[in-house]
């Protein structure tokens, strides 16, 4: 006979718990209220392990809770740099499967930006127009500069 199993309970992570991946979050909320000024800020969501030993897999996800994608790297507090990138990709995959649309758009050309870090780790929203003739490839703003 098999036993049921009941996936377990996501839940919401305070603020402080996880200070870096806040600190990267907070960044990536104000792209977001630049870009998609309808939606509420993003939240970290941890899951327990389904191994008892095993830490909690945290997502970036939309402010009703939902998430798409993967986790956090847990690898990536060890400096802010590491959690943007981090914090980054997590947050454009939630956004973009959720809400099945590019983001964010590059104002220029119209294409989905991506992360890119630059020799000095610091991470901007990368655009690459020259690879479909509408212009060259080219960095727009620093991951949390939006609005600039």
């Amino acid at each position: 006979m098999c036993a049921l199993f009941e996936p377990p309970e996501p839940r919401r992570v305070p603020p402080g718990e996880y200070l870096v991946w806040d600190q990267a979050l907070a960044l990536l909320n104000r792209d977001l209220a630049v870009t998609l000024p309808q939606l509420e800020p993003l939240q970290l969501l941890a899951l327990p392990s389904y191994a008892a030993d095993e830490p909690e897999d945290v997502y970036v996800a939309m402010a009703n809770g939902e998430w798409h994608g993967n986790c956090l790297d847990p690898n990536s507090q060890d400096s802010l740099a590491s959690a943007l990138a981090s914090v980054a990709d997590a947050a454009q995959e939630t956004v973009m499967e959720l809400l099945w649309q590019a983001w964010p758009l590059c104002p220029e050309h119209g294409l989905g930006m991506h992360p890119r870090e630059d020799a000095q780790e610091r991470l901007f929203w990368w655009c690459a127009g020259e690879r479909l003739r509408r212009g060259p490839a080219h960095i727009h703003a620093a991951v949390g500069a939006l609005d600039a």
